[in-house]
């Protein structure tokens, strides 16, 4: 039975899972979560239930896979219409304080549940990008030259907020997290690096610029996957092509690298100020990110594939009843931190009672691996929507009206052969289809989200409006980030 302890769930924005040094990174330096990681277990099978900011933050507030949350893109928002693990909690009696980065609506009557929000980011103008909302291919997204304009040393509004949340989140941990509470609290904080824009701080952007980078995988153009969503993504994303040769890479490689510097150092701070507060040994804590970034690998940024760096997360935990310096195989998702949370402070019954579908991660920490079946959806940018189903050896990814991907991650963990059309792997494919079949209808919940879209589509003036609009290149910050 797990031990009701408080909890602090640290969130990241666009961290790929494989960038950081207890990962195996050859190069990059994250000493708080290498010491994280060390102190816990590491789940190296974890994933988005979306490869796309708001769509996977719906998913973690609910404990929902997207299909039930029908949040489908960076337009469709949380709006606190389905109980969220804050108002599970909040109803329990437990305190539950979110600082920064929410993404969701953000209009002003809507309850999420919790019991304080400090910074909060919403989506833009309670509406968000509301150009994702037109499915169309060709529509390329010029804002992807400023991936390598924007990649430089210095701040951005996004560090100086990253700063301020991990400011009042030391704050907090000393003043409210001190005081006497009849249950266990949580505390979410919400960071928004290492997201675009790659404008590191200078001390740590000159730890690696200038220095001998790992070139990306695949990253030469007669090794790409020309697989028809992947080519179609590179191409509308717009983000390799005003790139000059192998500097630019670096520069952006820096920036990026930079930035999940900085980010070790706000969750160094925040766990400093846990342990001089006295309360480690009452706290667990959780490190995660909604989603990763392709980061250059087969000509690829940014998030929207099932590829491991863009549909993979980190995914630590840390605390009482977790083994230290300890791997978990076993697929998880953010839906299953939405149930860990609720059972680490004492509130698992809530699982069953709102039929969550996930697993607490207290449990499955130590145990041997479980061949689950990791859920992934994506449903914007290309004029169809997408699966990913994840299990101990294999990645599945189906595609309405499209090829499918499969991967053996026990023989090519890093998607070097794709199964999708071998003879050889058909039994396989045919199996994993079934078994996402059993979770869902993709051509049910495909249809689902074109209908809702195209309802938005129609509140907003039509197709033409929405493609004369500029699209965002990242949600601003409070206070006023450019974008």
């Amino acid at each position: 039975m797990t031990t009701p302890q408080n909890l602090i769930v640290i969130m990241s924005d666009e961290h790929n899972p494989k960038v950081a040094g207890y990962a195996g990174h050859p190069v990059v330096h994250t000493p708080a979560l290498d010491r994280l990681a060390a102190s816990g277990a590491r789940f190296t099978a974890a994933y988005t239930p979306s490869p796309i900011c708001v769509p996977a933050r719906a998913a973690f507030a609910t404990g929902l896979p997207t299909h039930r949350t029908r949040a489908w893109d960076n337009a469709i928002a949380y709006d606190g219409a389905i109980p969220s693990w804050h108002r599970m909690l909040r109803d329990r009696g437990h305190h539950v304080t979110s600082i920064g980065k929410l993404h969701y609506r953000g209009h002003p009557a809507e309850d999420y549940g919790l019991s304080e929000s400090i910074l909060p980011m919403h989506i833009a103008n309670g509406t968000g990008d509301v150009t994702m909302l037109v499915r169309d291919p060709d529509d390329v997204r010029l804002t992807g030259r400023k991936l390598i304009e924007q990649a430089r040393p210095g701040e951005s509004d996004y560090t100086i907020y990253d700063r301020r949340i991990a400011a009042e989140a030391q704050t907090w941990l000393r003043e409210v997290g001190t005081k006497r509470h009849d249950k266990p609290w949580v505390l979410f904080v919400s960071l928004v690096s290492p997201h675009f824009p790659l404008t590191a701080p200078p001390e740590h952007f000159y730890r690696y610029f200038g220095k001998k980078l790992p070139k990306p995988k695949l990253w030469d153009a007669d090794d790409r996957p020309m697989h028809p969503y992947v080519a179609m993504y590179r191409r509308k994303s717009n983000y390799d092509a005003p790139m000059n040769g192998q500097p630019d890479v670096d520069r952006a490689l820096a920036g990026y690298f930079g930035l999940v510097s900085f980010l070790d150092e706000q969750v160094g701070k925040i766990l400093t100020a846990l342990d001089e507060a006295g309360l480690r040994a009452k706290t667990r804590v959780i490190y995660t990110s909604d989603h990763g970034d392709n980061l250059g690998s087969r000509g690829l940024w940014g998030k929207a594939t099932m590829y491991e760096e863009s549909a993979g997360i980190p995914m630590l935990i840390s605390g009482a009843g977790v083994p230290a310096a300890t791997t978990c195989p076993t697929p998880v998702t953010l839906c299953d931190a939405a149930a860990t949370i609720l059972d680490a402070v004492g509130a698992g019954q809530a699982i069953d009672a709102h039929g969550l579908p996930g697993a607490s991660m207290l449990r499955l920490a130590g145990s041997p691996p479980e061949d689950r079946a990791a859920l992934s959806e994506f449903h914007t940018y290309g004029p169809d929507g997408f699966y990913m189903l994840r299990t101990l050896r294999h990645k599945y990814v189906h595609y309405v009206n499209g090829p499918p991907q499969l991967f053996d991650l026990a023989e090519d963990p890093e998607e070097l052969n794709d199964l999708g059309t071998s003879n050889a792997a058909a039994p396989v494919r045919q199996q994993l289809e079934a078994r996402l079949r059993g979770l869902l209808d993709p051509e049910a919940v495909d249809a689902q989200a074109k209908a809702d879209q195209a309802r938005m589509i129609a509140q907003y003036g039509g197709v033409d409006v929405l493609k004369a609009k500029q699209p965002a290149a990242f949600t601003p910050a409070p206070g006023g980030a450019k974008g």
